[in-house]
């Protein structure tokens, strides 16, 4: 026994168990041998693997496994030695125990909106990525200082990742038009939804930018999906694994495109945990699935719609020019009030970054601001 928790093997030296903050995690022997972080197994400036780990024995076992210090000493019946940082155990554990890992969950009583300096942002590494954490953390950030052009946002976009282009371009406009396209370019209110489900992949970020909004209405809706999908599961748990379980489609036609996508509403991970939620009145298609589970479904569908669509879970904002919203595709459910044009002008402009590239970016600056503390301040 230690300060920082004790460890013993199981299953005949192929399970390791460790307990530490009051909680105890089993790590496989296997999962072990393959992850040890010693040049013989990973490759120390990629990270990559060097051993074919599907010819590792099935059987393999661990020998011994010792706690000194904040490193764990494991040794392996290949013959194997390694160690490694308990903090890192700590962490893997971590993660496959919560649902929401890293993430912060809100509702209406959200007192003040996550912020972000444009200009900031754009100059200085730590704004930037104190920006990309709120983001990852809260799946939303409201930008000020955003220049009132066209592609105003594109300076900041491009120190993040390039900008995902679609049929409809790169950065396109949201106002209303004639003959729109979509009902997006149309004054009618929008019911909380996600982005283009009918893509693969789906874009991962929107970014919805203010030239002007002198209108009357078009105030924005923004819901936490994952708070939405934990107090389904809470409330209605046949409901949320209906949810889970049954995949519509999603479809978008029209003269030069035809996007279909299928997935359902709730997505979990291999560990359970949300992974993403999708929401299209407009664009969804379920198909003709026996009644019984037809009805399991509408019923579903119209318990999570009301939960998105509640007072209890809704955030209302206006934006002004030079703001924008960054919102998680994966995540927020996002709609807006009708509008009246006689009002004024509302005019916006949006545009799409993956998930992949902000990730990365939000990932790198945290190991390069983490790591060289002195530097970054002197700069």
């Amino acid at each position: 026994m230690t300060a920082s928790g004790k460890l013993w093997l199981s299953s005949a030296g192929q399970r390791l168990n460790l307990e530490t903050q009051g909680l105890t995690r089993e790590f496989a022997a296997l999962w072990l041998r393959e992850r040890a972080p010693d040049p013989d197994t990973l490759d120390p400036r990629t990270g990559q693997r060097l051993i074919e780990a599907a010819e590792l024995p099935l059987d393999l076992a661990l020998e011994s496994a010792e706690l000194n210090g904040e490193r764990v000493a494991l040794r392996f019946s290949d013959g194997h030695v390694t160690d490694f940082p308990l903090a890192e155990l700590i962490e893997a554990g971590a993660e496959i125990d919560s649902s929401v890992p890293g993430r912060s969950l809100w509702d209406a009583s959200l007192a003040e909106p996550p912020r972000a300096d444009f200009a900031a942002a754009r100059q200085d590494d730590a704004a930037l990525l104190d920006m990309l954490e709120n983001l990852h953390r809260f799946g939303f950030v409201l930008v000020s200082g955003v220049p009132t052009e066209e592609d105003g946002m594109q300076a900041l976009i491009d120190r993040i990742g390039p900008l995902r282009r679609t049929n409809w371009g790169g950065i396109a406009d949201v106002k209303s038009v004639a003959n729109a396209y979509d009902l997006t370019m149309t004054q009618r209110g929008l019911e909380p939804h996600t982005d283009n489900p009918y893509r693969d992949p789906i874009p991962g970020y929107i970014w919805l930018h203010c030239l002007t909004n002198a209108a009357d209405g078009g105030d924005n809706t923004l819901v936490d999906g994952y708070q939405a999908a934990l107090t389904l599961k809470a409330r209605a748990p046949e409901a949320f694994e209906c949810l889970t379980r049954v995949a519509p489609g999603f479809r978008y036609h029209d003269d030069t495109t035809r996007l279909e996508g299928k997935g359902p509403l709730i997505e979990l991970d291999s560990h359970g945990r949300l992974a993403r939620v999708r929401f299209s009145n407009r664009t969804e298609r379920v198909d003709a699935l026996p009644a019984d589970e037809l009805e399991r479904y509408y019923a579903a569908r119209r318990a999570f719609y009301r939960l998105i669509t509640s007072d209890e879970l809704t955030v209302h904002l206006k934006l002004d020019p030079g703001q924008m919203l960054i919102m998680d595709n994966y995540r927020l459910l996002h709609g807006r009030r009708a509008y009246q044009l006689a009002g004024g002008v509302r005019h916006l402009r949006q545009g799409y970054v993956d998930r992949d590239s902000t990730a990365s970016r939000r990932l790198v600056l945290r190991r390069q601001l983490s790591s060289q503390p002195s530097q970054e301040a002197s700069a």
